[in-house]
């Protein structure tokens, strides 16, 4: 990596607003029930960042895994009713969770379970940014996702990812982390030992795209988080993707020493 790069990577330190946007493999074990340990962790990284003086918003998936595995089922149901069941479920054990670590912190948590109406119309994204600037400003850290127990294909937004790009922005954001099970997007497909560890993208190109795509562009895969970093990007928000489970990870990617860094559209991250 040269010099530039280091410098744009560095700037992340400059970051005080942000939202972490962590999938369903980085809490749950194999089982699809929630991992303590997972959750504690993520917690702890939070909360080490909170008293560095940044403010956190999180945007959490697991609710549907966490349900299942409560309700003993041992495969994903594709009924979109058992789905939206299962949600309902497993909504109340992840709050419950994220409630008992950070109450350990003194830190006060609060939900809140949006649809794409929350940012279609102008009147409930103004209400949604409204509610997130209070929030924030009474010290609260907001836990986020999507109302999967009422979203349907015209109102839901579809991942957590595209979720986490709306909120970032909505809430006027300066970074997105995307924690997940990889270390950041890879030109081939890293599930197959292929392709190498991309460090920062300027522009997200076709080419960039197509990298992507390498590990398929399934619901909540490479694919849609790249499309949520060019989102931001062209808004003037860096996003960083990075491995949820190296240790300390949050850190390192203030430090600019994991994961794949999306600039923001024609400039810097601390632009």
């Amino acid at each position: 990596m040269n010099r530039e790069y280091i410098d744009r990577k560095s700037s992340l330190e400059k970051t005080k607003r942000f939202v972490v946007k962590v999938g369903t493999s980085s809490l749950t074990d194999h089982s699809s029930k929630l991992d303590i340990g997972k959750v504690a962790n993520l917690v702890s990284m939070l909360m080490r960042e909170r008293e560095r003086g940044r403010t956190p918003i999180l945007v959490s998936s697991g609710a549907i895994g966490a349900g299942l595995g409560k309700l003993g089922h041992p495969e994903r149901p594709h009924e979109i009713h058992e789905l939206q069941a299962a949600a309902a479920v497993g909504q109340a054990i992840l709050m419950q969770t994220y409630e008992i670590f950070f109450n350990n912190y003194g830190q006060l948590i609060a939900q809140l379970l949006l649809t794409m109406d929350d940012f279609t119309f102008e009147e409930r994204r103004e209400n949604l940014s409204n509610t997130l600037e209070t929030l924030l400003n009474w010290g609260v850290i907001p836990i986020i996702n999507e109302n999967d127990t009422v979203a349907t294909e015209e109102i839901k937004v579809g991942d957590n990812d595209t979720l986490g790009s709306y909120v970032a922005l909505g809430a006027k954001a300066e970074l997105m982390v995307i924690l997940t099970d990889v270390d950041g997007l890879y030109t081939g497909n890293p599930a197959n030992g292929e392709g190498e560890l991309v460090e920062v993208v300027e522009t997200v190109t076709e080419e960039v795209e197509s990298w992507a795509s390498h590990a398929g562009k399934g619901f909540g895969g490479m694919y849609t988080k790249v499309q949520a970093a060019k989102r931001l990007s062209q808004e003037g928000v860096a996003t960083v993707i990075a491995n949820c489970n190296t240790p300390d990870a949050l850190a390192k990617v203030f430090k600019g020493e994991i994961g794949t860094l999306f600039l923001p559209h024609g400039g810097t991250a601390d632009e």
